[in-house]
């Protein structure tokens, strides 16, 4: 897949096994085997991959799948956070923005997106933020969310000279609405 992905010209790769969760992450082995397959055809080809699903508070577990994933040679690590809030997700977005590694938190928003906690992401040295779902069979990001409120995040992460991007079981019917939008990427 992979390989095919990169024959077509796509502008980055993005690495996850999506039977393992809505951010289920392949083995660091298998990274670091696509990573190393990828550069050689195509060296400056951006290249993120995920964790995989972990809860808020597993820090240590957070961090040691960061630096597996990280030390594959990823261009950005992608990490769920509860869009929602709380002081879980406040606490995780902190240390993932003093991380040495480049992440992209991924803020899911099946329960909505909480401004704060977006606010906070935007302010951190974050090089993208993406919003997501994680229950893939509940409907996509833009069933979850008003168009409006998407559009304001939009326009927050551009104030903050974010890229923003959008996932989460967007269909083909959705690309005319994704289009008005404007995210970075879907």
């Amino acid at each position: 897949e992979a390989r095919t992905a990169t024959a077509c010209d796509v502008d980055f790769l993005d690495l996850k096994d999506p039977a393992a969760g809505a951010l289920g992450g392949l083995p660091p082995a298998t990274i670091a085997h696509i990573v190393a397959t990828v550069r050689a055809a195509r060296p400056q080809l951006k290249i993120s991959a995920t964790i995989g699903d972990w809860p808020a508070h597993e820090l240590a577990a957070i961090d040691a799948a960061v630096a597996a994933v990280a030390a594959c040679g990823v261009d950005f690590v992608k990490v769920g956070v509860p869009g929602q809030g709380g002081e879980g997700a406040h606490a995780l977005l902190q240390r993932l923005g003093a991380s040495a590694h480049t992440i992209v938190p991924v803020l899911i928003a099946d329960h909505g997106v909480d401004d704060e906690l977006f606010r906070a992401a935007c302010a951190l040295r974050f090089p993208a933020l993406m919003i997501d779902t994680q229950e893939k069979l509940g409907g996509s990001l833009l069933d979850r969310l008003p168009a409006a409120v998407i559009a304001h995040l939009i326009h927050a992460a551009r104030k903050a000279a974010k890229p923003l991007g959008l996932a989460g079981a967007l269909r083909l019917d959705e690309v005319t609405q994704l289009r008005a939008l404007q995210p970075a990427f879907a």
